[in-house]
């Protein structure tokens, strides 16, 4: 699994991550989706990784997600920044298009 970050995405991926929030973490949200089927594929920043996680190859800093989350996203993968918000896409679809910077400080705060 590889994931592709553009300049763009990590100048505002850089205003998010410190010492505290050192990985990127790709993250299947089913908050108020009704089952584990039902999700949103989606990114968050985070300090902490587990042993049911692994870190994927990315071109620019630590990128995890959980073993079993990882048949919600695609083999290869970029994350854009773009109209304000970032998006999340592989060649074939886009995976989630618009993932406000709000919602990642929102649950860093959690």
């Amino acid at each position: 699994m590889k994931l592709y970050i553009t300049s763009k995405a990590m100048e505002n991926l850089q205003e998010l991550m410190d010492d505290e929030n050192k990985y990127l973490q790709l993250y299947y949200d089913i908050e108020g989706c009704g089952c584990g089927v039902n999700g949103i594929p989606t990114i968050r920043v985070t300090n902490k990784k587990d042993h049911s996680q692994k870190e994927i190859q990315c071109n620019t800093i630590n990128t995890i997600i959980s073993e079993q989350q990882e048949i919600f996203f695609a083999e290869n993968m970029k994350l854009d920044f773009i109209n304000g918000n970032f998006r999340l896409s592989s060649p074939g679809e886009i995976l989630n298009p618009s993932i406000s910077k709000q919602m990642l400080i929102n649950v860093n705060m959690q």
